[in-house]
C-alpha cells in the first residue's frame, strides 16, 4: 500500500521556491507514495508544470485573498478577509514598532485565517510546509511527520525576525529543514532553542528537466547576437535581489568604456524603482527588464555571464540553474555564498555593492580564461541531487537526525 505525502506550498508563481518545489515533486518515487499538493492559491505560470501524477487539492479562497489590496477586497465584497488584512496589519505594525522586528501583518493574517480553516480531512504519513508560515500545517493537518522549511537566511534579512511570536509556531514541527548549512547555521542564531529540530535538505534540482526546458526555444529576437556581452540575472525584484543596485553597476562599466546588456527576468514590488533608477543612469539601452517568463532557461542558456548581485540569499536556485547550463556565475559574498559556489572554481565571488559588482563583472569580462575555467568545471559537476528526498523517507522510517 503506498504511503501518503502532503505538500503545502505558496502557489507557482514564477520564483526560486517554485521552481524547488517542482524540483521535489519531479524526485518523488509515485511507485512508492501518494502525492496530494495544497497551494494557498492556484496562480502561477508554473501551474501547468506540476506532475500529473499529483493530487491538487481544492483551493482554499481564503487564502488566495491574502494578496488582494484591502480596498479591493472591500470592493470586491470579501468583508471578512478585508477585517482580518486590516486587524493584522495594524496589530502586526504596532507589534513591530515596540519590538523592533519586522513587520508580522501578514503572518498574523495567515494564522487567522488558518485557525478559521477546516482541516483536511486526510490523515498523512508526511506533511510538507515548503514555505513559512506553517500555521496550516500546524493547525489543520493530521500527519505522523510533520516538517517545515526555510529558505531564507535570518541572520541577514533587513529586519530582524519576531522570534517570541514565531517560536510556537516552528517549535510544533517534527523538523526545520534549511537548504544549506549557512542557512541552518543562521537559523540556528536566531532560534538557539531549535537546534535539535533543524536538519539541511537541499533545493532539489533536476539537471535533465532544467536542460531540456533550455532547449525549447531560441531567444535571439530578445537577446541578440550584437557584439555586446549578454549579463542576466533572474529572480523576484525585491530588496534582497538588489536589482537597483545593479543598474548602477550596469552604468559603471558602460561609463569604463565596456560594451555590454545587462538583461533582467522576473517581476516584483521594486519593479518602479529599477525602472526609475534606469532613467536617472539613461541605462535604457543597456539594463534592459525582460519581465516573466514561464520558461527563464533558455535566456540563462544565451547569456555570457550570470549574475546574482542579491543583498542576501538563503540559497538561490537561479545560481545552481545556471551552473547546470554551464555558465561562468557571479555572486555577492552574502552570508551564504560559499554554499553556492566553489570560490573561483564554479563560480566569482566578488564585494558586496554597486562597485563591487561592477569590479567583479569587469574582471570576468577581462579574464576569458576564467570565465572558460568556470564553465569546463561546472561541466565536471553534477547539481542533480534528487536523492535529497530520500533524506524526507529516512526521517520518516525513524532513522537518525540528518545533519
Amino acid at each position: 500500500m503506498k504511503k501518503k505525502i502532503l505538500i503545502i506550498g505558496p502557489g507557482m508563481e514564477i520564483g526560486g521556491v517554485e521552481r524547488s518545489l517542482l524540483g521535489l515533486l519531479n524526485s518523488i518515487d509515485y511507485d512508492i507514495f501518494d502525492v496530494d499538493l495544497f497551494l494557498l492559491s492556484h496562480t502561477g505560470e508554473f501551474m501547468s508544470l506540476i506532475d500529473k501524477r499529483v493530487t491538487l487539492l481544492p483551493e482554499n479562497k481564503k487564502f488566495s485573498l491574502i494578496g488582494w489590496p484591502i480596498l479591493e477586497l472591500v470592493r470586491r465584497g470579501h468583508w471578512g478577509i478585508a477585517t482580518i488584512r486590516l486587524l493584522s496589519k495594524f496589530y502586526g505594525d504596532l507589534r513591530a514598532k515596540l519590538s523592533g522586528s519586522e513587520t508580522l501583518n501578514i503572518t498574523i493574517c495567515k494564522k487567522v485565517i488558518s485557525k478559521i480553516s477546516s482541516p483536511l480531512p486526510e490523515h498523512y504519513d508526511i506533511a510538507l510546509g515548503f514555505f513559512s508560515p506553517h500555521y496550516f500545517l500546524e493547525n489543520k493537518v493530521r500527519a505522523d511527520l510533520k516538517i517545515g522549511w526555510v529558505h531564507t537566511d535570518y541572520a541577514n534579512v533587513n529586519e530582524k525576525p519576531d522570534v517570541k511570536y514565531t517560536l510556537p509556531m516552528w517549535n510544533k514541527l517534527h523538523y526545520i529543514a534549511c537548504v544549506s548549512e549557512n542557512v541552518k547555521q543562521s537559523f540556528d542564531s536566531v532560534y538557539p532553542s531549535l537546534i535539535d529540530k533543524t536538519i539541511i535538505i537541499e533545493n532539489i534540482m533536476s539537471s535533465e528537466f532544467i536542460k531540456s526546458q533550455a532547449n525549447l526555444f531560441d531567444v535571439e529576437s530578445e537577446m541578440p547576437i550584437d557584439g555586446h556581452i549578454k549579463i542576466l540575472s533572474v529572480g523576484r525584484f525585491c530588496t534582497a535581489k538588489a536589482f537597483d543596485e545593479a543598474v548602477v553597476s550596469c552604468s559603471i562599466l558602460v561609463k569604463r568604456g565596456y560594451k555590454i546588456k545587462w538583461y533582467l527576468i522576473g517581476y516584483g514590488p521594486d519593479e518602479w524603482l529599477i525602472r526609475e533608477k534606469i532613467q536617472e543612469l539613461s541605462m535604457k539601452e543597456n539594463m534592459i527588464i525582460l519581465g516573466k517568463k514561464d520558461n527563464p532557461y533558455p535566456y540563462i542558456k544565451a547569456c555570457d555571464i550570470y549574475a546574482q548581485p542579491s543583498r542576501y540569499e538563503g540559497k538561490a536556485v537561479t545560481v545552481t540553474e545556471a551552473q547546470i547550463l554551464n555558465k561562468p556565475v557571479l555572486i555577492t559574498r552574502y552570508a551564504t555564498a560559499t554554499s553556492q559556489v566553489k570560490e573561483g572554481i564554479d563560480g566569482y565571488i566578488c564585494d558586496m555593492g554597486a562597485i563591487g559588482v561592477a569590479d567583479g563583472l569587469e574582471y570576468l569580462i577581462n579574464h576569458e580564461e576564467i570565465r572558460e575555467r568556470l564553465i569546463k568545471n561546472t561541466k565536471e559537476q553534477n547539481y542533480n541531487n534528487s536523492e535529497e528526498v530520500n533524506k524526507i523517507v529516512k526521517l520518516w522510517k525513524g532513522n537518525d537526525k540528518i545533519h
